[in-house]
């Protein structure tokens, strides 16, 4: 029998798991206090904080600096992964050519427009306006370039807010005269043209000329949820691809390349600076903040600000100069919440004075006269090495017709498609992708992992933790010839917190586990009064039996359903893990229970906790050493509500359960492969590639407990 000690040992870690309480529109109704599996008693109540109400976009998100750049390089790593992962863009499509048109050329005072079309990939294309300099001479010259997205302003780059509108700017010294307040989505462009910039001010989509799809519908089902289809991640491709048409251009400096844009356009901004690097300067503006982190589908997709924020996010483009201007609205405290830790960050790579913002609180939601001279002065000294104030000039607008890209001579593409026939496009496409990963060799299987395994890890927003935190909640108790030892695990970042019994036998062997995942979670283990028969043969093995109430199971079942969004799951699971993630996240707690190095663990999934089981595995590696799952027919394909608890945004982009099975290779697996899940090709051609074929049995009958516990202690 364990020791006292041994107990104890039961985690490596000492610290308490903090106590977060239930949101307080709920209300527990706890169990009886005889059941031997329960873990809180009395007036205990369950701790999770994800039992309360989900994360939303207008919460709350303040980003903590880390102390060391060596820390935020690390972070800042992964983070980037999970943008795009989240956008659908891991790995990064293969980019088409662009066959860009460019025509018709206006003649205006200082610069000209130029209308541009371009596919950014097969059908889709994207439309803008080129503003360029007026050259004195004919000499080519390279010229730095800026990107301008618009944001939700109607008409986008036709944008003209009327003259009771502009008058109020006007009056309220927003903007200098009502040219400006009516037309600022031309004066911008126009007036960095003047400065000697190249700008391409590109359409969102459904905005001005892109209207084969509508704006925020087309990517809302779970169907786009699955393989990481969205409007967000669409535009985002198009700001890539957008850079790729501007940095080409001849009389461009692809080195000394910016991008602006207010609101929406912000996003798009600050979104494009984070994962590519091929962005010089940027000026996001009245969009980064603590606060609200973005309305609309467009600038929400799932999985992209779990356990992150907008202000996070813009950090990634440090030590690079970012400068941002907040308004009356939700970045009004941008000033005293988000700047200074951005400063902190910043200065982390002696690069403080490269990030500067600064509020205009007289004036609300706006992209005005001050912030547009803030932002011409930042390009000017980044890209062009001039350190001087600009005073924006008057222009004249251009009539909106003349701006539109398509004309007689022009008309709109023949193969432009729709949102259902692009994302079928979309999805041969990454399915082809995908395939050309199947491993052939070791090599190839490196490859595969690095790329699914990563894709799984920002899905699941987890990793197997290097430490955990327990408490002792009830006193260790005797059942059966059993000792049962009740405890709550969580990690130190999160509010999370697992109840979980250790079902110890007469003569246990030290640091010999199995994990025991089932929809019942821990109250699985006992039935009338005795250990069942299944469990009893593994701890006769001398094995100890683990079992959590995963998040949503016994004791941490939720009071009342989890809400997803109803209009966009996005919404939803943009800021918070799905179900099944959490509960992989939890499965990957309780492994961590002690060191791999020095602990055998061994895992089983039960039902529908068999998938929960396969893709902790994945997650886990050498971790766990022989896994045992219930397929039992599930797939990905047959999941019909993002309310479903087997949920996973992008499973399906990564070959679902074969993907996510030929993850654990070589790790020895048995699995109840039901026909039809179409698991058997991806797992198989992994699992040889590892040559390993011999450590995956999937077999097609049904198992039974007591096969599964015979394969697990032999």
């Amino acid at each position: 029998m364990l020791s006292r000690r041994e107990m104890l040992a039961l985690s490596a870690a000492t610290a308490a798991v903090g106590t977060t309480g239930l949101h307080p529109q709920f209300a527990w109704a706890l169990a009886d206090d005889a059941d031997p599996t329960r873990v809180f008693t009395g007036d205990q109540k369950p701790t999770d904080a994800r039992l309360g109400a989900p994360r939303t976009l207008n919460d709350y998100i303040p980003f903590s600096p880390p102390k060391t750049k060596e820390a935020w390089e690390a972070r800042r790593a992964q983070l980037r992964e999970q943008l795009l992962v989240a956008n659908g863009l891991w790995p990064m499509p293969e980019k088409t050519p662009l066959n860009a048109v460019i025509h018709g050329k206006i003649e205006r005072d200082g610069y000209t427009i130029e209308k541009v079309y371009f596919a950014s990939m097969p059908g889709h294309y994207v439309t803008g306006n080129l503003y360029r300099p007026v050259h004195d001479s004919d000499k080519p010259q390279k010229l730095p370039g800026v990107l301008f997205a618009h944001g939700h302003w109607a008409n986008g780059r036709f944008h003209d807010s009327g003259e009771k509108a502009a008058k109020a700017s006007v009056d309220a010294k927003g903007e200098p005269d009502m040219d400006r307040g009516r037309f600022f989505m031309q004066a911008l462009p126009a007036t960095l043209a003047k400065l000697g910039f190249v700008v391409f001010q590109y359409d969102m989509v459904g905005y001005a000329d892109s209207t084969a799809i509508v704006h925020r519908e087309g990517f809302k089902d779970i169907a786009a949820e699955l393989r990481l289809q969205s409007q967000m991640g669409l535009q985002t491709w198009n700001s890539v691809r957008s850079l790729d048409f501007l940095a080409t251009l001849p009389d461009v400096d692809a080195k000394r390349i910016g991008m602006t844009g207010a609101s929406g356009g912000g996003t798009q901004t600050f979104i494009l600076a984070a994962i590519d690097d091929r962005i010089a300067s940027a000026f996001p503006a009245v969009m980064v903040s603590t606060g609200m982190q973005g309305g609309c589908v467009c600038e929400n997709c799932s999985l992209l600000r779990v356990g992150t924020g907008n202000v996070e996010i813009a950090a990634l483009f440090a030590p690079k100069p970012q400068g941002m201007s907040a308004a009356n609205d939700w970045t009004k405290e941008m000033m005293t919440k988000g700047y200074p830790e951005l400063q902190q960050l910043y200065d982390l790579y002696g690069a403080k004075d490269k990030v500067a913002v600064r509020a205009w609180l007289e004036y609300g939601h706006q992209y005005n006269v001050h912030a547009r001279e803030m932002m011409y002065g930042w390009f000017l000294k980044h890209l062009q090495g001039k350190d001087e104030q600009v005073k924006e000039p008057a222009f004249k607008p251009t009539p909106v017709a003349e701006l539109s890209v398509f004309d007689d001579k022009h008309p709109r593409p023949k193969d432009e498609l729709n949102a259902k026939d692009l994302r079928e496009a979309m999805t041969t496409a990454s399915n082809s992708q995908f395939f050309k990963l199947l491993p052939k060799d070791a090599a190839g299987l490196k490859e595969f992992k690095r790329v699914v395994g990563t894709a799984l890890r920002v899905m699941v927003n987890s990793e197997l933790p290097k430490e955990i935190v327990e408490r002792t909640v009830s006193p260790e108790s005797k059942i059966d010839g059993h000792t049962l030892i009740k405890r709550v695990f969580g990690r130190p970042n999160e509010k999370d917190a697992i109840p979980t019994i250790a079902v110890l036998g007469e003569k246990p062997k030290a640091r010999h586990f199995v994990i025991w995942l089932h929809p019942k979670g821990k109250a699985s283990l006992i039935e009338n009064g005795k250990v069942i028969p299944a469990v009893k043969t593994l701890t006769d093995a001398g094995f100890t039996v683990v079992a959590p109430d995963l998040l949503g199971i016994g004791e941490n079942a939720f009071p009342k359903p989890f809400p997803v969004d109803k209009n966009f799951a996005g919404y939803t699971y943009g800021y918070n893990r799905s179900l099944l993630a959490n509960r992989v996240h939890d499965a990957l707690t309780i492994i961590a229970i002690r060191d791999p190095k020095i602990q055998e663990v061994r895992l089983v999934g039960w039902a529908e906790m068999g998938p929960v089981a396969i893709l902790a595995k994945a997650l886990a590696g050498d971790a766990v050493k022989k896994t045992a799952a219930d397929i039992n027919g599930f797939n990905f394909e047959n999941i019909q509500d993002a309310n479903d608890p087997m949920t996973l945004p992008g499973a399906l982009k990564y070959g679902g359960m074969g993907g996510f099975l030929g993850l654990c290779a070589p790790g020895e697996v048995l699995v109840h492969d039901q026909q039809g899940t179409g698991i058997g090709n991806l797992s198989r051609a992994c699992y040889e590639a590892a040559g390993a074929e011999d450590n995956l049995d999937r077999n097609a009958e049904k198992l039974d407990a007591a096969k599964v516990v015979e394969w697990l202690v032999k």
